[in-house]
Parts: C-alpha cells; sequence; structure tokens
C-alpha cells in the first residue's frame, strides 16, 4: 500500500464525471455510480479510469486503481502536439491542433482535464457530435494514441526533421 500512496503523490489526478447510472431488472431500477477520472505526471504519461460501484468513494478507489494500471506514454512536442490529429468514439470526435508557444489550453471539460494532465499547455480542440462525456475523453485519449513524433515521421518519409516539425519551431531548429 505504501507504493500505491507514493504514486499519489507524484501523479495528477483529476475528476472527469460521475454519473449514476442504472441497470434495469425485473423489480425495477438498480441505481449505482459511475466516477471516469484521469491521472498524469504532466510530462507525457497518461491513465484513464472508469469504476463504478453503490457508493461513489468506492467507485473513486476503482477508477484511480484502473487509471494507474493504464498508464500509457504519450507523443509530446514541447508544451504542444507535434501535429494535427482527430479522434472517434462512438459518435464523438475530439480534434487536436498543436498551437504556438503562450496560447495556452482552448478546450473545456473532460478534453481540458486530459490535456492538462498529460502535460500539454498550449493547445486547440474542438469537440464534434456527441456529448457524452465518456466517449469524449475516449476520443480524446484516441486522438493522443495517434500522435507521433516528428523524428519518427521523418524517418518514416525520408525527410530532414525540421521539414516536419511546425512552423514556430523550424525557426528555432533552422
Amino acid at each position: 500500500m505504501d507504493d500505491f500512496q507514493t504514486l499519489e503523490q507524484q501523479y495528477d489526478e483529476r475528476v472527469i464525471d460521475i454519473a449514476r447510472v442504472a441497470k434495469v431488472v425485473k423489480g425495477g431500477r438498480r441505481f449505482s455510480f459511475r466516477v471516469t477520472l484521469v491521472v498524469g505526471d504532466n510530462n507525457g504519461n497518461i491513465g484513464l479510469g472508469v469504476g463504478k460501484a453503490l457508493s461513489v468513494p468506492d467507485a473513486m478507489r476503482k477508477a484511480t486503481e484502473r487509471a494507474y494500471k493504464n498508464m500509457r506514454p504519450i507523443s509530446l512536442h514541447g508544451t504542444t502536439i507535434a501535429h494535427e490529429v482527430t479522434g472517434v468514439q462512438s459518435g464523438a470526435k475530439v480534434f487536436l491542433k498543436p498551437a504556438s508557444p503562450g496560447t495556452g489550453v482552448i478546450a473545456a471539460g473532460g478534453v481540458r482535464a486530459v490535456l492538462e494532465v498529460v502535460g500539454i499547455t498550449d493547445i486547440l480542440t474542438k469537440s464534434l457530435g456527441s456529448a457524452n462525456m465518456l466517449n469524449i475523453v475516449h476520443a480524446t485519449f484516441n486522438a493522443l494514441d495517434q500522435l507521433k513524433s516528428p523524428e519518427v515521421v521523418a524517418l518514416e518519409r525520408g525527410k530532414d526533421v525540421r521539414d516536419v516539425t511546425p512552423y514556430w519551431d523550424r525557426r528555432k531548429r533552422g
């Protein structure tokens, strides 16, 4: 248990959504709570956890444990991302676009929480389609998983790294 407590101290946890959900059974509806939370180190590692239980604290505990188990690295480019990307989950679409330094996080709700926890401070976003918070968060994760570093893209295309970096970064390198 001591290892888990030290993990909590160095990671940033954000509760994105607490929803009361119902399962319809023969005798009526059975209610429980679903907690969606995201955990990150503000340096490119992030995990998503969803927990369901009859009480909110139990659901939070389950979601936290699952988030730490699902930690994965994300390719960042300084304080932003290297290229535009669109993530899709069911009816929700999330569009992420890199922004020059000083822009800030132009996002709302669950998308903002995910991006801040992963360590992105300059980005433009647009949420399209469904307003279901869980699907929007999954779509954001889908978009972040598609990211590639400029070095990897340059190697794949057989080009120089300067040719595939964002325009505001080309001046610094070239």
